[in-house]
C-alpha cells in the first residue's frame, strides 16, 4: 500500500516517534512524505520514503495530486490544530480529496494507531479493488 506521512513543524517528533514504533508494518508498504517530515523519517528508521516539496512549497498538493489519481492508499497526517497555517487551503483540499476517494485519513496520533493495526491486520485490503475503479466506477485500464 501507499501510505503517506506528513506532519506539521509541532507534531514532527511525533511523527517521527510514531514511524520509529511502526517501522516494522510500514516498512512492507510504499512511504511518501513532504519533506522534512520524510528526512527525518528516513534519518530515524531507515526506511526509503519518497519526499515530495514542504507542505507550504506544494508538497501537500502533490500528495493530493496522488490523491485523485486514486494512487494513495493512506495517509497520516499529524495536524496542529493550535498553530495558523499559511497554506490552510491545501491542507483542507487535501483532507476533502480523502474523503471524495475514500483515502482512510488520520490527523491524530491516536487514529493513526488504529489505522496502522488495521494496515497489519490486512483490513485495508480492500482499498486495492478502490484503486481498480475510476471515480466514475468503471474499472480503469491500468488495473484490470
Amino acid at each position: 500500500m501507499k501510505i503517506a506521512l506528513i506532519a506539521h513543524d509541532q507534531k514532527k517528533e511525533e511523527m517521527v516517534a510514531f514511524a520509529t514504533a511502526y517501522a516494522p508494518v510500514l516498512a512492507n508498504h510504499e512511504l511518501y512524505a513532504t519533506g522534512t517530515t520524510g528526512l527525518r523519517i528516513q534519518e530515524a528508521t531507515g526506511l526509503p520514503v519518497h519526499r515530495f516539496q514542504s507542505g507550504p512549497y506544494g508538497g501537500d498538493q502533490e500528495i493530493g495530486a496522488m490523491i485523485a489519481r486514486n494512487e494513495m492508499d493512506l495517509v497520516i497526517f499529524f495536524r496542529d490544530p493550535l498553530t495558523a497555517q499559511p497554506h490552510e487551503p491545501d491542507i483542507s483540499a487535501l483532507m476533502r480529496l480523502c474523503d471524495v476517494y475514500a483515502v482512510p485519513l488520520a490527523t491524530n496520533i491516536g487514529t493513526a494507531e488504529l489505522l496502522i493495526r488495521a494496515l497489519e491486520r490486512g483490513d485495508l485490503a480492500w482499498r486495492s479493488i478502490v484503486r481498480g475503479q475510476t471515480k466514475g466506477g468503471e474499472e480503469s485500464k491500468t488495473e484490470r
